[in-house]
């Protein structure tokens, strides 16, 4: 069944492009968007709409950006990049996230360090994103956020400017409620999901390209190729559902398992106990007696002396 333009999500790729595509409210769009999901400060932003980095040659493949934003901030007068966010909405779960992250980070830096430059310490700050309708390390986390570090000293800072966050739109844990309200909006983009000032300017922009004629005229011409992929996205919900369903049942089975294990020990624990109980009982029942009888054999013995 065709979905109507007004029930596109963020999550969907093809409204994200459009966003990026619109030069009127793509740069305040995606500066609100970053300064929520990762809260911190974003600066003034340029914004880069499904861009291609080529292979080195045709034996390799190059990388496809879905959005690009690149955060430019003056230092002694001359203006650079300080700061790249790639952004990357998924419906399937359908690749290795991290090596093909690393991949595409790979790719992203080549493009900042030209023939005969060593000035590395130039090269800008990287955040790979990906936000995702499902949960890719299933720990139910709202973010997932790695960067590089020592394993020998934990603590020992590793400053190369790179990380790898992974937003997902359906958990609970770890991060802010303005996080979740606008994970919720971009699982679920309608009036419904607009609970705070955020997602009420994120929502103004949305419905301001949704009403463009470029982008109405671009949806009508992709419609069946987003139907196929929502509905791929949908299948592969129900596919991760049901393997999160297998995996609670799983755990389940082995925790009441665990535990009968737990209470069998516990039952055999007491029962050794009483019985050690009992035969202290009797080996002092045992030793009264015996005392008792002692002394009586020695009041008979004095009896006849």
């Amino acid at each position: 069944m065709r979905r109507k333009l007004e029930e596109l999500d963020l999550i969907d790729d093809f409204l994200m492009n459009g966003i990026a595509n619109n030069e009127k409210v793509k740069e305040k769009f995606f500066k609100k968007l970053l300064s929520v999901l990762l809260e911190q400060d974003i600066g003034k932003v340029t914004v880069t709409a499904q861009k291609m980095i080529p292979a080195i040659d045709t034996d390799y493949r190059g990388v496809r950006l879905d959005v690009e934003v690149s955060e430019i901030k003056n230092k002694n007068g001359i203006e650079r990049v300080a700061n790249v966010y790639d952004i990357e909405p998924h419906l399937r779960n359908d690749t290795d996230f991290p090596k093909s992250n690393r991949f595409r980070q790979a790719k992203i830096d080549s493009k900042y360090m030209k023939t005969g430059n060593n000035e590395f310490q130039n090269m800008p700050g990287l955040y790979v994103i990906t936000i995702t309708n499902f949960d890719i390390f299933r720990e139910d986390y709202m973010l997932y956020t790695f960067k590089n570090s020592c394993e020998e000293v934990p603590d020992l800072k590793y400053e190369d400017g790179l990380k790898f966050i992974y937003f997902n739109t359906k958990g609970h844990k770890g991060g802010s409620k303005s996080i979740e309200n606008l994970l919720r909006y971009i699982q679920n983009s309608t009036d419904n999901n607009v609970v705070d000032e955020n997602t009420k300017e994120l929502s103004g922009y949305v419905r301001e390209v949704k009403s463009g004629e470029a982008f109405k005229e671009a949806f009508m011409t992709i419609g069946d190729h987003l139907d196929r992929e929502r509905e791929e996205g949908r299948e592969e919900e129900r596919k991760n559902t049901e393997r999160e369903r297998l995996r609670a049942e799983k755990e389940r089975l082995r925790a009441e398992k665990e535990q009968k294990r737990a209470e069998k020990a516990e039952a055999e624990k007491e029962k050794a106990e009483a019985e050690k109980e009992k035969a202290e009982a009797e080996k002092k029942k045992a030793e009264a007696e015996i005392k008792a009888l002692k002394e009586k054999l020695a009041r008979l013995e004095a009896g006849m002396r």
